[in-house]
């Protein structure tokens, strides 16, 4: 099954606790009370204006993300938990 985000919506997959970030830094669990970070695995087509022009997204696949502490619907599909944001709630992309 796959999931296809409608409008400005992302599909992000959370880190798992205790994961190594790009950097190689494992992240102890005390520090893991948000923003948590995921990677996007999918991204909707973007919002439209007033005028009906459609805004791109600013995130793309694979971009590893930034997340509030709440916020968002987690859905879990193949046994994979994954949330499904909008493209305005999500904080930054890691570079």
């Amino acid at each position: 099954m796959k999931i296809q985000p409608l409008g400005d919506r992302v599909l992000i997959e959370p880190m798992k606790e205790g994961e190594v970030n790009k950097g190689g830094i494992i992240i102890p669990d005390s520090a893991k009370e948000k923003p948590m970070q995921g990677k996007v695995v999918s991204v909707g087509p973007g919002k439209l204006d007033d005028s009906g022009k459609l805004i791109p997204m600013n995130v793309k696949k694979g971009d590893n993300v930034l997340l509030p502490k709440y916020g968002g619907t987690e859905v879990k599909l193949d046994d994979k938990e994954y949330q499904i944001v909008r493209e305005e709630d999500i904080l930054g992309v890691i570079v």
